[in-house]
């Protein structure tokens, strides 16, 4: 017990890390993004097994990803440059540099120069061991969606196109699925995550079964943005494929223990041996109708 506790401990402080990095912002150009999307391209190439050892040199790989990242998730107000958060992510202390012997001791403005100075960044060892594990991976990468992309918040319109632009920009490579499913899901890992925010949003944090609403600070909370299909199998995170749901429900759900008709009235499996002193019953929800968003347009 000890030494889970330690562990969820150390998982805690890579999150409140990542929520809490320290990035520039102006009343004009909004928030420079440039810490978080350097974060979400370090995972994608870890998900990706394309960074198996924790020395992350400016690879042509790394320099691309980010570029890809920024188009979709960066400010217009602020140009996308690699070498900015390269050499200053190292103010947050899981971050460190390894400089070429010759390096000159001066800010690198281009990523050729970059290059030129550094040999290769690397993480805690702690936080390299945590990007290799999923779960702990998935919370890492929750942890900077949900903090860095509030604005979205408040118009959600714009969470939902940045939902939509990495669900196009996978559509060219679906065909590549059939041979390399597995490469697919972890392409769309991140984005998946932006699914999840976007579904637990247009639920107001509430399980669609059974109501639940908890949150914490740093923008945790208890519910889950799902899958109705599973994304395994079918690659589809538009909207429409989602429902919120409280952890229990989502676990119940994902094995066919509960599932909705036609008019979303819920229908509970039967044979659910079932002891709940303090809450009720999961075979009493049967007949009721699936918690729904305030909109039509965003029922599952």
């Amino acid at each position: 017990m000890n030494e889970l506790n330690k562990i969820m401990k150390t998982l805690n402080y890579y999150y409140e890390s990542f929520s809490q990095l320290n990035v520039s912002t102006s009343k004009k150009r909004g928030v420079a993004k440039y810490k978080p999307i350097l974060i979400l391209t370090i995972i994608d190439l870890v998900t990706r097994g394309i960074l198996n050892e924790n020395k992350i040199s400016v690879s042509e790989e790394l320099v691309q990803t980010f570029k890809r990242y920024w188009s979709i998730l960066g400010s217009k107000s602020y140009q996308g440059g690699l070498h900015y958060p390269f050499i200053h992510l190292q103010s947050e202390g899981f971050w460190h540099l390894e400089f070429k012997p010759d390096y000159n001791g001066l800010q690198p403005k281009t990523t050729n120069k970059l290059r030129e100075s550094v040999e290769y960044a690397s993480l805690d060892d702690e936080l390299f061991d945590f990007l290799q594990d999923e779960y702990s991976r998935q919370e890492l990468i929750d942890a900077v969606v949900t903090t860095f992309f509030q604005e979205q918040q408040e118009e959600f319109e714009d969470i939902l196109q940045i939902n939509q632009s990495f669900q196009e920009e996978d559509l060219p490579t679906l065909t590549n699925f059939d041979h390399n499913p597995k490469w697919g899901v972890r392409k769309a890992f991140i984005r998946n995550a932006f699914f999840r925010k976007t579904i637990v949003h247009i639920y107001d944090s509430k399980c669609a079964f059974c109501g639940i609403r908890v949150t914490k600070a740093a923008n945790q909370n208890i519910v889950d943005g799902a899958h109705i299909k599973p994304f395994a199998q079918f690659y589809d995170s538009r909207i429409h494929n989602g429902i919120a749901l409280c952890k229990n429900h989502h676990w119940a759900f994902d094995r066919g223990w509960f599932t909705a008709d036609q008019q979303y009235k819920i229908i509970v499996s039967g044979g659910l041996e079932e002891i709940s002193p303090h809450t009720k019953p999961m075979k009493d929800f049967h007949g009721e109708r699936l918690l729904l968003p305030n909109k039509e347009q965003y029922f599952p």
